[in-house]
């Protein structure tokens, strides 16, 4: 991509997309095509032909998505399959018509299936049962991320699927009902601390084990992807798919004992075992991005010291 080259950011409001808009920026991009969900609704296929014939974009980082956590998941399963298969579809089918250069097409590890062995490679795709909590919105984004292959397959475009661990920075969604549950711990463990409570309580077992990924991060991977040549992406032994992690993940219980330690919360934790716990462990192997140069930069509890710093200022807590 070149400094002028244009660049339309699907969702750039959000926990991603917002961090693609930063990174862009920095490295000198200039020409960034933004549209709010009112601008554009991207459910409304004859919306985005629109857009896409009228605006023209080179290059396309489709970050939209409807996204929560299990508790979402399990309460609007209808509007997580439908609004993500119409996302993908819309946008990823006016790229190709559109001679778009190249698409990221931004997906989660909940499209592995919920026994993966572990670590999660690329090739588990589609090779067992998906975990029933998300499994909507998981088949949505293997539908998209089947969609880039066979649009590669077809009409030789040039589509890639980006596979991150759990997501978290500037811009989360800290809805206790409805978020992912690195910001709902940062939120639970602020209003403890802020309200001199005594405990605070934390669905499941604690024992469920995670890999977190700060958005920045996955943004400069992302960016890294783009850059690179046709041969390292685009080969004809493997789909255009890469994981994108750390390589290091942890119990929920570690992670809720290093949210109350970056947060400043003293009090006792209390474990709900009514709640479910979710998939067992997802830790992605990140081998096929890692061997061509990239690694994360910021650890897991810098990262929540900058995610708690950006939801301390933000209206969440106003």
């Amino acid at each position: 991509m070149q400094a002028d080259s244009k660049i339309y950011i699907a969702g750039h409001r959000g926990l991603v997309g917002s961090a693609l808009v930063r990174i862009l920026k920095a490295r000198g991009y200039r020409n960034l095509l933004l549209r709010s969900h009112q601008e554009l609704e991207l459910c409304d296929g004859a919306a985005v032909e629109s857009f896409f014939a009228h605006e023209k974009p080179e290059y396309v980082l489709l970050a939209a998505a409807k996204v929560g956590g299990i508790h979402a998941n399990s309460t609007y399963p209808a509007e997580f399959i439908y609004d993500n298969l119409a996302i993908s579809t819309n946008v990823i089918h006016a790229a190709w018509r559109h001679g778009v250069k190249r698409l990221l097409f931004l997906g989660s590890s909940c499209i592995y299936p919920r026994e993966c062995p572990q670590p999660i490679r690329e090739e588990y795709l589609l090779s067992g049962p998906l975990e029933p909590t998300n499994a909507p919105y998981a088949l949505a984004k293997i539908a998209g991320v089947m969609m880039c292959d066979s649009y590669n397959r077809q009409y030789r475009t040039q589509f890639l699927s980006v596979m991150p661990a759990n997501l978290y920075g500037p811009g989360d969604n800290y809805d206790l009902q409805n978020s992912h549950v690195l910001p709902a711990l940062i939120r639970k463990m602020h209003e403890a601390k802020m309200a001199r409570a005594d405990s605070v309580v934390v669905w499941g077992t604690g024992t469920p084990r995670r890999e977190f990924l700060y958005s920045d991060d996955l943004a400069d991977a992302c960016l890294f992807l783009l850059q690179q040549s046709d041969d390292v992406i685009f080969r004809t032994d493997r789909m255009a798919l890469f994981n994108v992690g750390c390589g290091v993940d942890l119990t929920i219980r570690e992670l809720a004992e290093t949210a109350a330690s970056v947060v400043g919360f003293k009090g006792a934790l209390k474990w709900d075992t009514t709640k479910p716990d979710g998939t067992p462990r997802k830790l992605l192997e990140t081998s096929r991005l890692f061997n061509i140069g990239w690694r994360p930069h910021i650890l897991l509890e810098e990262g929540m010291r900058r995610a708690y710093e950006d939801f301390a200022s933000s209206a969440a807590v106003k």
